[in-house]
């Protein structure tokens, strides 16, 4: 396990999209959660940033919502498993992480980077916290947004987000992880993200108003 400053700048994201299925329409603020998402995934794709995807118990408890099937598909998509741990970290996604710490390296025989893991998803006090503390324990950083997680019951969330956060989570929100995944105006995505921004603003004025208050 290595450990990674808070402080560091995203250097090498991968979005991970946590058990938003159908019997879970019910869950505080579902609709803005949706279009958080629907905004990442549509930026995953234009930076082929890759995208780990997980159900939970997918035959009782529905596939990943209909409106966000649209971009499940490409080759950035690594991942799309039914699981019934709560925690996304898998036997079948642990195997398609890089190894961290002294000792992992690469078939090249370099270190493997960390991941800079952006997560959205349900539920922020189980699914969530289970996962972030998985990937931190392994060595991977892990940025939470504040617009794009909930819970049935809207108080479980700042419990969890808190807790993430002394844990080593970093909360943020979806606008400022993808401008600085971006970094630089110069960058060939500049252009399609700050659109995709601009024509999503009204959502994530939204989102905010109902999720930052943690």
């Amino acid at each position: 396990m290595t450990t990674n400053s808070r402080a560091s700048r995203i250097r090498n994201p991968a979005l991970f999209i946590c058990d938003i299925q159908e019997k879970f329409r019910g869950i505080y603020e579902f609709p803005k959660l949706i279009s958080t998402t629907q905004k990442m995934l549509k930026a995953a794709t234009t930076l082929q940033t890759p995208v780990f995807i997980t159900t939970q118990n997918r035959s009782k408890l529905g596939n990943t919502v209909a409106e966000l099937q649209p971009h499940l598909s490409g080759p950035n998509i690594r991942a799309d498993v039914d699981k019934t741990l709560f925690s996304m970290i898998t036997p079948e996604i642990s195997n398609l992480l890089p190894q961290t710490g002294p000792g992992s390296s690469s078939s090249s025989g370099t270190t493997n980077l960390p991941l800079d893991v952006i997560i959205v998803g349900i539920e922020t006090h189980i699914c969530v916290t289970q996962t972030t503390l998985d990937l931190l324990e392994r060595g991977h950083r892990v940025y939470i947004l504040v617009d794009g997680v909930s819970s049935m019951n809207s108080e479980e969330r700042g419990i969890a987000l808190a807790r993430l956060r002394d844990a080593g989570a970093i909360i943020t929100s979806s606008e400022s992880v993808l401008f600085e995944i971006i970094g630089d105006a110069g960058h060939e995505g500049f252009r399609a993200v700050s659109g995709l921004v601009k024509e999503s603003k009204e959502e994530t004025k939204g989102a905010l108003g109902a999720f930052s208050k943690i």
